[in-house]
């Protein structure tokens, strides 16, 4: 056999193999939408990864979103909160959804996570009937991805265009999810750290803090605002009184660290600008909610105004930030693989 037709018949099958692995088109995204840049070599993701190989993911994402808020109107915002949980440790792969194994040191015992992000379920739910539709097609990383749009559409926020062919990841950081997750608890400076470290910039930070229009928090994580802000026995005195005495009545000095309050009290429920206007008024629950306002940052102050004042213009920078965010070093091409099982590595 000459060496041309041994060329022609090795490029042939790789040819067969990429197919068959991503039907949708092995998109080598050389210039491609918003980069894809990678582990390893640079491959692009793309909104119409799973055109041929399964048209029908998004759909089936929405209809399991639909009847799981239904029930639990609290699941919207878990899920965009899984999605930045995974993202911020070690990428868009999915990482978080490892239980425990002989390999793997789950991240859902990181303290940022443990007894605190919910949605597992869901994303098992959407799992199963992925894989009867098109089975190994859709990774784990893309239903992350997205059911937190589809939750945030479904809250009555903006929808966009979401770069998908992400692929699963077969470990986990434990380290790096008490890492590199901001707690509730942190400084401007902090959080403009851990956003900087994933290349994320002060306009993301105030634009993705906007997820809390909708969820709510444990009285663990704003206690101290209440009752030793400083070190000194005393409040935050950046909160509003009445809003202080309000969250005193329900948040006790000990115990009760599990009740839980609304992030957006005007609209709890509603994905809209009322968090920024809430803020503005001394009403924002997290320490991390107000500092955005009230750290030595200038321009996340103004950004909190200018999204008080405009929906619009939030909801067009939460899409640009989402996009961004769901951007963060994503596996793809031959790194990776696309898990059966969410749980565990196949």
């Amino acid at each position: 056999m000459s060496f041309n037709k041994v060329i022609l018949l090795v490029t042939a099958f790789l040819s067969v193999t990429l197919s068959q692995a991503h039907p949708a088109g092995f998109n080598f995204g050389w210039g491609g939408y918003h980069g894809g840049r990678t582990r390893g070599m640079s491959f692009g993701l793309s909104p119409q990864f799973y055109q041929f190989s399964c048209p029908q993911a998004n759909d089936i994402v929405m209809s399991v979103l639909e009847k799981a808020i239904a029930k639990d109107i609290r699941i919207a915002a878990s899920l965009l909160r899984l999605h930045f949980h995974d993202c911020f440790v070690q990428g868009c792969d999915a990482s978080i959804l490892l239980d425990d194994s002989a390999t793997i040191v789950s991240e859902k015992n990181g303290g940022p996570n443990k007894n605190s992000v919910r949605g597992y379920d869901v994303i098992d739910e959407i799992k199963s009937k992925l894989e009867q539709a098109c089975p190994r097609t859709v990774s784990c990383a893309d239903i992350v991805a997205l059911a937190a749009r589809g939750s945030t559409v479904l809250s009555g926020g903006p929808n966009w265009e979401l770069p998908l062919g992400r692929r699963d990841s077969k470990t986990a950081s434990l380290r790096g999810s008490n890492k590199n997750i901001p707690p509730p608890n942190a400084t401007i400076e902090g959080l403009l750290t851990f956003f900087k470290r994933q290349g994320l910039d002060e306009v993301d930070l105030v634009a993705l803090s906007g997820a809390h229009t909708i969820g709510v928090a444990r009285c663990a994580t704003f206690k101290q605002r209440l009752y030793n802000q400083n070190g000194n026995n005393q409040p935050d005195e950046n909160l509003e009184k009445t809003f202080y005495f309000g969250l005193k009545t329900m948040c006790p000095k000990s115990g009760g660290d599990n009740i839980i309050s609304p992030l957006d009290f005007g609209s709890p429920r509603m994905f809209d600008n009322t968090y920024y206007k809430l803020l503005l008024r001394g009403k924002g629950l997290l320490n991390s909610d107000e500092v955005l306002l009230t750290g030595n940052v200038k321009e996340t102050h103004e950004l909190v105004k200018k999204y008080a004042q405009d929906e619009s213009l939030f909801f067009e920078q939460f899409a640009l930030s989402m996009i961004k965010l769901g951007n963060l070093r994503p596996l793809t091409g031959f790194n990776g693989e696309v898990r059966k099982n969410c749980r565990r590595v196949n």
